[in-house]
């Protein structure tokens, strides 16, 4: 299958052409003919699928064949201003011959941003790209009309519901036109999201193509280490100048800070990622990382989602993510693109039973690296770390459906 076989408007396919998109993903060659017949939707996908251009094309392909069009005719809601700002480029790029119009609204920035946001809102704009918050900071000035959406999109839909959007999206949803399509995009589907949805959606159809596994180009290690080994080994690693683009994972943003100091003493290009950070300043270190111009970001798990950038060939997990579903996402930033990567974890004696259920999940092992000699000795395991207490907690992952290779 090639995306000529969707029959899309002809200028947004020559946007296609000139990004150089070929032949669709599996998430894209299910979901696609199934927007475009116009059904509610459900799709499980993770990030790094081509979920985002899923839903994308067949919305601006139906904006397109709309010589009327209302103030808004899409909404897609996002849980953070790095996602929305990655599905605005997108936005762009396959806009560029077909006239349609977007904005990216969320927090964070000055007053001039948010009066630009404001005015596109008044004035109408086709698609519009937003984190709740941001929405309905805009929506009680009385400046946004969706009266008259005919395409309502939820993009990660988990991770809002993780961050405390659910009251934010049922109020949007009630400005929203009833006679809309409902696509709700989601890395993993808990019964919260399913009855979530059925809320929202109506006789959806679904497809479920996220099997939380990694690509198979993506080489795991761990390493077994004590508190006192993660920064050396950390360093150790950077400094072999094996890896060209890093990224550093660490559970907390004070962390974060401190390891960017630490690193900062070696003289490595580092800069570190957090929410203290002014808009300005995120979206400039993420150009900078794009663009290979800076070498090493150190982040929370904000980074695992909000990020789409080629060519990422190490990802450190300085810190056992809590979520065996974070994992997935943070280790997915590399081997993108038909590459290959390296995940490398630090893994403590508080994060044994962390890390089994993230292999459990995985349905593989992960093997264990042995230290440098420098940096010592891992810690030996004592008999209960060897052989850990079995939990009666029921795996809140539900069944997926297995699939052959990775997007």
């Amino acid at each position: 299958m090639t995306f000529s076989d969707f029959n899309f408007d002809a200028n947004l396919f020559e946007g296609l052409n000139s990004m150089g998109f070929k032949t669709p993903t599996p998430i894209q060659a299910e979901t696609i003919p199934i927007i475009k017949d116009r059904h509610d939707l459900i799709a499980c996908a993770q990030t790094g699928t081509g979920k985002t251009a899923a839903y994308l094309l067949p919305v601006m392909d139906a904006i397109c064949r709309t010589p009327d069009r209302p103030p808004i005719s899409a909404l897609i809601l996002a849980p953070t201003r790095e996602l929305a700002m990655q599905i605005d480029q997108q936005v762009e790029g396959l806009a560029y011959f077909t006239g349609i119009t977007s904005i990216a609204i969320y927090g964070g920035g000055d007053g001039i941003g948010y009066e630009q946001q404001r005015r596109a809102l008044r004035d109408g704009v086709d698609i519009v790209i937003a984190t709740p918050g941001r929405l309905i900071a805009h929506m009680s000035s009385g400046t946004v009309r969706l009266g008259e959406i005919q395409f309502l999109v939820l993009d990660e839909a988990d991770r809002m519901l993780d961050m405390g959007f659910k009251d934010d999206i049922n109020r949007i949803v009630r400005e929203v036109a009833t006679e809309r399509q409902t696509l709700l995009f989601s890395a993993t589907m808990p019964p919260k999201i399913r009855s979530f949805a059925r809320g929202l959606l109506k006789h959806p159809q679904q497809v479920n193509i996220a099997i939380s596994q990694p690509a198979e180009r993506i080489l795991q290690q761990q390493y077994r280490v004590t508190d006192e080994q993660k920064t050396p080994l950390l360093k150790q690693i950077l400094l072999s100048g094996q890896y060209k683009s890093v990224i550093v994972f660490s559970s907390t943003k004070e962390k974060v800070k401190a390891l960017g100091r630490e690193l900062k003493k070696l003289e490595l290009a580092v800069q570190p990622f957090h929410s203290d950070l002014s808009q300005e300043e995120r979206e400039k270190i993420l150009l900078r990382f794009k663009n290979k111009q800076l070498p090493i970001l150190i982040g929370t798990d904000v980074l695992s989602r909000g990020i789409d950038v080629d060519g990422i060939d190490l990802v450190v997990n300085y810190d056992v993510p809590p979520d065996p579903e974070d994992y997935i996402h943070r280790i997915g930033r590399t081997a993108r693109a038909e590459r290959t990567g390296t995940a490398v974890t630090f893994v403590n004696h508080r994060d044994l039973r962390r890390f089994a259920a993230i292999e459990k999940l995985m349905e593989r092992k992960v093997a264990e690296t042995p230290l440098p000699e420098v940096i010592g000795k891992s810690p030996e395991l004592t008999a209960e770390q060897q052989t850990p207490k079995k939990r009666n907690k029921k795996r809140r992952f539900g069944p997926r459906k297995k699939r052959e290779g990775a997007a």
